[in-house]
């Protein structure tokens, strides 16, 4: 009997479990470019390429294998411009009558899947390192589903860093090496760039054609488009970079974009790179004795904790939670994250950035954007789905918890303990964006004074009633508390009127 098997963009790995089931001389493998997939957000332009290239690569990499491969470009006649649609129209060509795929990583597509005509069976996806059910009996009785404690579980789980039974370094968690500002002094190797070859040309002029009025800019394209070269990439962060990975992770430069970031989540997200073999690497370089445990540590969680932690979390909760709004935050998203002018020079960094790498990384995203957001009561759904269309390595299952969570707080607190905000200090504190600002950072009120000052305490006085309990955040109120009655008024009135300004697309 033969099969369909359906390949997603994002599954771009002769190891999925579909492939591993399947028959080379039987079944055909199905991969298509639809419009479902390019439309349901307004995907940066770099995103859709990368994506298509890819995908257009990897199939001249299964024929090579000796598959059977039908391959539909978005432009194709018979597109039915869905996935499903197009696994369907494949099966009926080839005579089959089952549709095998792996899982998809978004919610939309397994129900999509479930409701087909032709039945679908999906697989485990066995690229992660925790199984779905293996997260849901973790999470069992639980109160709180701290990543901490689960990371540890996939420590133990496959003996990355570990010594025996103890952490390597006799701790788990080394974040408070991790948390230097950096300087421009620093000699920092840029990351690989590679060139388009006629395959990736091709795509590049399609997707100009079909997506240039997206947000984001297309050109210059370098990022890789097969697993040689994204191994090429990994080899070189190791070489390069993961040294001084951990120590400024969390640092921002006007002048350095990546610092010492690995720019390797895209190429993991779609297949080309496999996190538990990355992982692996990462701690050979530090039992060898080539890098510290904080850079290691640092980076292990990354994947081993949070990448398992946030899919675990959202498969767990359920097609809705993508749609969580506890915090009742209903202003639209303000204009600038879409390109408008802003005098803030923190967001003018991360937001230009993105636009033209459709990238940032991820204190920018958490503490600059997705911390302003918060701040302004922005609609969580609206900024959910930004992230999801403007990052190169945004995918539901890791974008949803890390922006409607993580970001947000938008879970009421599933993800985190508290709301991850700050005043303008932490930004200061952690780049060189504040020096040529428009607005003076150590200005609390008046006229600039940092925006960030502002809504912070803003935030906390309107929703008193819900974070005054709260531990973690009683330190806060009480510094509110012992402000003089007129000058908490001042940044209530003042801190409105930002935000009207905001809301009337006024420049900010």
């Amino acid at each position: 009997m033969s099969r369909v098997i359906l390949i997603l963009g994002d599954q771009l790995s002769l190891e999925m479990s579909s492939l591993k089931e399947g028959d080379k001389d039987s079944d055909l493998v199905v991969m298509a470019e639809v419009a479902a997939e390019t439309d349901y957000v307004a995907h940066h332009p770099k995103k859709i390429a990368l994506i298509f290239a890819a995908m257009r690569h990897f199939a001249e990499e299964l024929r090579a294998a000796g598959w059977d491969v039908a391959y539909t470009g978005l432009e194709d006649d018979d597109n039915t411009q869905s996935l499903l649609g197009e696994a369907r129209r494949r099966a009926q060509d080839h005579g089959a009558d089952e549709i095998v795929m792996t899982e998809a990583g978004e919610w939309r597509l397994r129900l999509e899947a479930e409701e087909s005509a032709i039945p679908v069976r999906q697989l485990p996806d066995t690229r992660f390192i925790a199984t779905e059910a293996e997260f849901a009996d973790w999470a069992e009785g639980r109160k709180a589903l701290r990543m901490e404690y689960f990371y540890r579980e996939m420590r133990r789980k496959t003996g990355l860093l570990m010594d025996g039974d103890a952490p390597c370094g006799g701790q788990w968690n080394f974040d408070h090496d991790n948390r230097k500002p950096a300087s421009d002094d620093l000699f920092r190797t840029k990351p690989l760039t590679f060139e388009p070859d006629e395959i990736t040309r091709a795509v590049l002029d399609l997707v100009e054609a079909r997506f240039g009025d997206n947000f984001g800019e297309l050109h210059p394209f370098s990022y890789a488009v097969t697993r040689k070269d994204a191994e090429r990439a990994q080899q070189h962060f190791l070489d390069h970079h993961l040294q001084d990975f951990g120590p400024y992770q969390d640092a921002m430069l006007s002048n350095d974009r990546v610092l010492h970031h690995s720019l390797l989540s895209a190429y993991l997200n779609i297949g080309l790179l496999d996190p538990l073999a990355l992982c692996q690497a990462v701690e050979k370089r530090y039992r060898d004795g080539k890098v510290p445990i904080n850079s290691a540590e640092g980076f292990i969680r990354q994947i081993l904790g949070w990448r398992e932690y946030v899919r675990g979390l959202y498969f767990l909760k359920g097609a809705d939670y993508p749609h969580q709004n506890k915090l009742n935050h209903q202003r639209g998203l303000p204009a600038l994250y879409w390109g408008a002018e802003t005098r803030m020079n923190c967001l003018s960094h991360a937001l230009t950035q993105t636009c033209e790498d459709a990238y940032a990384h991820h204190i920018q995203r958490l503490m600059v954007t997705g911390n302003f957001a918060l701040l302004a009561g922005v609609n969580p759904k609206e900024v959910h789905e930004w992230y999801l269309a403007v990052y190169i390595d945004a995918f539901e299952w890791v974008e949803a918890p890390n922006t409607v969570g993580m970001s947000q707080f938008a879970d009421g607190g599933v993800i985190a303990s508290k709301p991850y905000i700050s005043s303008g200090n932490y930004i200061h504190k952690m780049s060189d964006y504040c020096g040529d600002c428009a607005y003076a950072v150590t200005k609390k009120t008046g006229e600039g004074a940092c925006p960030f000052n502002l809504l912070y305490w803003h935030f906390l006085d309107r929703h008193r009633e819900r974070f005054e309990g709260n531990p973690r955040m009683g330190q806060m109120y009480r510094t509110w508390d012992r402000m003089d009655a007129d000058k908490r008024a001042v940044i209530v009135k003042e801190a409105a009127a930002f935000l009207d300004r905001l809301s009337k697309g006024e420049t900010v």
